[in-house]
C-alpha cells in the first residue's frame, strides 16, 4: 500500500455538509503505513462533530475495497473548530465561535436548552463558556448547582478582569453570581446594557470553541447590546408547539433577519415536543400540539436542529444542578446531544459558506 493509492481511494469519502471529499478538505493527516496496516488522523471542524462513525466506516470500507482488503486501519480524531471571527485581536480574542440562544417569550425552557447544549459540547472535546445574560431572571446558578459562590478576579496586563466559574468543564458567568439571589435586580435599561457589555469586556473567558449565550426572553436591549459589543456567530431560536409561543418565535426571526442586524440562524429547536413518561420512553403525547416547531422551521426555511421531549428528569436535573446531559442514559439526554450535533454541524457549515458577522451599528 501506498499513501497515493490510499488517499485516492479516501477521496471517494464526502464531508455530506460541505459536498467536498475529505482529501480535498485536507480532512486526512499523519497517515503512517507498516504493511497492511494504515493509521491516520482526520481533523474535524468540531469536536462535537456527529459523524465520526459515519466517517470511520467509510473510510475503512474505502481502504479495504479500493486499496488492500487485508488492510487494517486504525483512524484517529481531532478538531480544529472553525471560525469566522475577524476580530479576535478584539474582545475575547480566544473565543472561536459566539451562539446567541433567544426566544420570543419566556417559559420556552430556553436556559434549559442553553445549559445542555453547553453541556453537549462540552462532553464532545469542546472548550465552552456559558454567560448568563438574563439580567433580570438568571438560571446558571440553579442550573449548574453553583448558588452562593462567587468568581475570583485576576489582573492581565494591569487591568483587573472576573475569572468565570467551572462546573462539568463548563466555564459559567451570570448576575446571580454577582448578587444575593434574594435581591431582585431593579435596574433600567442602561445599567442592564452595561452590566452586559462588561460580561463581554471585562471577563477573562480565555481560549474557547464555543461561547453559548444565554439570552432574555424577547427582542429588547440586551439583544442590541450584545450585536453591536461584539459579532455573534450565529442564533438558536428556541420555542414550543402552541401557537402563542410560535407567533412570538417569529418576532425573534425576524429580529435578526432584518438589515440592520443580519446575524445568522444557524436554526430552531422545539423544547417540550411531546410528553414521555419515564416508565414509558417509546410513547409520545402531543399536549402543547403537534411538529409547531417543525412546521416553524420549514415556514421560514430554517433547519429543524432537534425536538426536545417533556420529561420529568429534565426539570429535576435543572432543580438538582445537574443537568440532564450529566446522566448517564436518558431520552432526553439523547435528544438533547442529536439538538447539540446538529447545532455544531451549522455553525460549521455557517464558517464555510457565509461571510464573517459584523457587529450591528444602528444608527439612532
Amino acid at each position: 500500500m501506498t499513501e497515493a493509492e490510499i488517499l485516492k481511494a479516501l477521496s471517494n469519502v464526502d464531508d455530506p455538509d460541505f459536498k467536498k471529499d475529505i482529501v480535498t478538505l485536507n480532512m486526512v493527516q499523519d497517515m503512517k503505513i507498516d504493511g497492511n496496516h494504515v493509521s491516520f488522523t482526520i481533523v474535524l471542524t468540531t469536536p462535537a462533530c456527529p459523524l465520526k462513525d459515519m466517517f470511520e466506516t467509510a473510510c475503512t470500507n474505502a481502504v479495504k475495497l479500493l486499496v488492500n482488503k487485508d488492510a487494517t486501519v486504525s483512524i484517529q480524531f481531532t478538531s480544529n473548530t472553525s471560525s469566522k471571527r475577524e476580530d479576535t485581536g478584539k474582545l475575547l480574542p480566544g473565543v472561536k465561535n459566539i451562539i446567541a440562544v433567544v426566544s420570543g417569550k419566556g417559559g420556552v425552557g430556553k436556559s434549559t436548552v442553553s445549559a445542555n447544549l453547553a453541556m453537549a459540547f462540552a462532553q464532545g472535546g469542546a472548550k465552552v463558556g456559558l454567560m448568563d445574560a438574563d439580567i433580570y431572571g438568571p438560571s446558571v446558578p440553579i442550573m449548574f448547582g453553583v448558588r452562593g459562590e462567587r468568581p475570583k478576579m485576576t489582573s492581565i496586563d494591569d487591568k483587573a478582569y472576573i475569572v468565570p466559574l467551572e462546573k462539568y468543564g463548563i466555564k459559567l458567568l451570570s448576575i446571580g453570581l454577582l448578587v444575593d439571589e434574594r435581591q431582585a435586580v431593579v435596574w433600567r435599561g442602561p445599567m442592564v446594557s452595561s452590566a452586559i457589555r462588561q460580561f463581554i469586556t471585562d471577563v477573562d473567558w480565555g481560549d474557547l470553541d464555543y461561547l453559548i449565550i444565554d439570552m432574555p426572553p424577547g427582542t429588547g436591549d440586551v439583544h442590541l447590546t450584545i450585536m453591536q459589543t461584539v459579532p455573534v456567530t450565529g442564533v438558536v431560536i428556541v420555542t414550543t408547539p402552541q401557537d402563542v409561543a410560535l407567533a412570538d418565535a417569529k418576532k425573534g426571526i425576524a429580529m435578526f433577519g432584518q438589515a440592520q442586524i443580519n446575524v445568522p440562524i444557524l436554526g430552531l429547536v422545539e423544547n417540550m415536543a411531546y410528553f414521555t413518561p419515564e416508565e414509558l420512553p417509546d410513547n409520545k403525547y402531543y399536549i402543547f400540539g403537534k411538529d409547531g416547531g417543525k412546521k416553524l422551521a420549514s415556514e421560514y426555511d430554517l433547519q429543524l436542529l432537534g425536538q426536545i421531549p417533556l420529561v420529568q428528569s429534565i426539570r429535576e436535573g435543572g432543580d438538582k444542578g445537574k443537568p440532564v446531559m450529566a446522566n448517564e442514559s436518558d431520552v432526553a439526554q439523547k435528544a438533547f446531544a442529536e439538538f447539540a450535533g446538529n447545532t455544531a454541524r451549522q455553525i460549521a457549515i455557517r464558517n464555510i459558506q457565509n461571510k464573517p458577522t459584523k457587529k450591528v451599528e444602528i444608527v439612532e
